[in-house]
């Protein structure tokens, strides 16, 4: 590729594209002839993208996934590097991190779509979603050793949290592959589907998402953030607090006309 760290061709470099279905925002990543390696242009779409969704009131779940064969290879390493290398964010800081490692922090729920590669921060970025649905032909690597360096997306985190120390350490320390079995049995992922069917069957989880009530959503949404950050204590010290302050929201009145009237609630977010 020719482009240097400092310009960006979309014809060349790829793009996240933003585009709202109903409630859902669907957050493709689009450059398949390079298996979707991500270029600077396409980090800040990501970014983008994340912080329209974040900020888009009508806008309730995320739906995060790829063209082609693979979701991705990981960094355009001769673009990101030199920009990593001088100590430069990944995402500008007034933007949603779409890793959830600092705020400001997304506070609507996403939904990820997975196949073929998933390396390095491919899989650091799935693995900060609330929700994935992979591929059965899925190859995952968080392969940084291999290459002389660490993973800096999460992954040191999030592979302890799901998959315990020792589960961790087997992929972190060496640089194994594994695939979509086994991403299921360490909780990496939440279902395997047919190659092909993994993005039409998160639009359906994000769909049913957005159908429930968005204050309930999130509020569950952030209690679990809050448990996993600081432990069970904090968490149920805001149960009280926020179950009172959803009980009077015009969702909670709207929960319950529907439960009398035996029918589908329509909820507004208020």
């Amino acid at each position: 590729m020719n482009a240097s760290a400092n310009t960006f061709d979309p014809s060349t470099d790829g793009s996240v594209v933003a585009e709202r279905d109903g409630r859902v925002l669907s957050m493709r990543i689009d450059r398949p002839a390079k298996r979707n390696a991500f270029t600077l242009g396409m980090l800040r779409d990501l970014a983008d993208a994340y912080t329209r969704l974040e900020r888009e009131d009508d806008l309730w779940v995320g739906l995060l996934w790829a063209e082609g064969a693979h979701f991705t290879a990981g960094l355009q390493l001769d673009q990101v590097g030199p920009h990593m290398a001088e100590g430069k964010p990944l995402f500008a800081h007034e933007r949603i991190d779409p890793m959830s490692l600092r705020p400001p922090m997304r506070t609507k729920p996403v939904v990820c779509a997975v196949q073929g590669i998933v390396f390095t921060v491919g899989l650091e970025l799935m693995l900060a979603q609330d929700i994935v649905v992979a591929a059965d032909d899925c190859r995952f690597g968080q392969i940084e050793v291999r290459r002389g360096i660490m993973p800096t997306g999460g992954a040191t985190m999030r592979f302890v949290e799901r998959a315990g120390w020792g589960n961790a350490q087997r992929y972190l320390l060496t640089g194994d592959e594994f695939n979509s079995a086994e991403a299921l049995r360490l909780g990496f992922v939440q279902e395997v589907v047919p190659a092909g069917r993994q993005k039409d069957r998160a639009m359906e989880i994000a769909l049913r998402i957005a159908e429930q009530a968005p204050l309930a959503v999130r509020a569950s949404l952030a209690n679990s953030r809050r448990f996993a950050e600081y432990g069970p204590i904090a968490a149920a010290q805001e149960l009280d607090a926020t179950q009172r302050r959803l009980s009077q929201s015009e969702d909670a009145n709207e929960g319950l006309l529907s439960y009398l009237q035996r029918r589908k609630a329509v909820f507004k977010g208020r």
